[in-house]
């Protein structure tokens, strides 16, 4: 089945491309820049924004992305507040 999903050009799952696209960013910021604030960030937000705003009501002021170095780790923080279920 899968050799007919890469024949037809199956589309992906949202969740995976925005976890591929992730993946790629911090790999070229691992392997590059030094800067206290990568300029990724910003767009790294709007796109969560964006995803997230197709499965629920969301207030863009409720997600924020921090990168943060420890030792020598890079850490991704992504804090994403959601709304009551009501």
């Amino acid at each position: 089945m899968s050799f007919l999903s890469f024949l037809l050009g199956e589309k992906k799952k949202t969740a995976s491309v925005a976890k591929e696209r992730l993946q790629i960013i911090l790999a070229h910021e691992r392997s590059g820049r030094n800067a206290s604030e990568p300029d990724y960030l910003v767009d790294l937000q709007r796109d969560l924004i964006a995803v997230i705003s197709k499965y629920i009501k969301i207030n863009p002021n409720d997600i924020k992305v921090n990168m943060e170095r420890q030792d020598n780790l890079d850490v991704l923080e992504v804090k994403i507040e959601l709304p009551d279920a009501r």
